[in-house]
């Protein structure tokens, strides 16, 4: 059996499995705080989201959407954010070094990405799919701006999964918000990975 030739299917290109594993056991979640400021070029935003573009979807249903701020609409995007913290925070919870980060944050970055999940086919397609196609999206993204050398950072929850997101993004009543990508160069040495549990540790085989 170890002696069998491997015969590589037609039509698909031949991959470095090795550069694919560094690849992906490179990505990192990299904060605003930690980008240096430089500006990233169109283009290069621009391979990142078609690259997203061929995640796998239920019935290539494509059920992502994203929003690019960039320049001035970051400041419209962290004044919003900060905006709809406060709204929906009660008094009590409220913390004013957390709506000053929030309004931040999108100016320490060169773009940030709103992550949306829109529902076309609501009656066919259940909606966890529609999550898990988005999320193969955003993964589709951050391993292509890693292997471009850029930082980046998914930041959800909070505020960012409240109606009043949905409707600064002019998103429909059924669609979502996943949370928000920011996107920059990091001004710091590339961070070492979390050790992480032995993946035999979480795989259950059936022969």
């Amino acid at each position: 059996m170890g002696n069998e030739q491997h015969i590589w299917p037609q039509g698909l290109p031949k991959f470095d499995i090795d550069q694919v594993n560094q690849l992906i056991r490179h990505r990192r979640s990299i904060k605003p705080k930690d980008f240096s400021g430089e500006e990233i070029n169109r283009e290069e935003i621009e391979v990142l989201l078609e690259n997203a573009h061929w995640a796998p979807s239920h019935g290539q249903n494509e059920p992502w959407f994203f929003v690019v701020f960039a320049g001035e609409g970051r400041q419209k995007l962290g004044e919003a954010h900060a905006a709809i913290y406060k709204e929906h925070t009660p008094a009590e919870s409220f913390k004013q070094a957390k709506f000053e980060k929030l309004a931040k944050m999108p100016l320490l970055s060169s773009h940030v990405i709103a992550i949306c999940r829109r529902r076309k086919e609501p009656n066919k397609i259940p909606v966890i799919e529609d999550v898990e196609a988005v999320a193969s999206a955003v993964q589709n993204l951050h391993l292509s701006a890693t292997a471009m050398g850029l930082a980046g950072f998914w930041a959800s929850g909070g505020a960012t999964y409240l109606p009043a997101m949905c409707e600064f993004l002019g998103l429909g009543e059924d669609d979502a918000v996943l949370g928000l990508f920011y996107l920059g160069r990091t001004q710091k040495e590339w961070p070492q990975g979390t050790r992480r549990a032995p993946w035999g540790d979480k795989v259950r085989w059936v022969e």
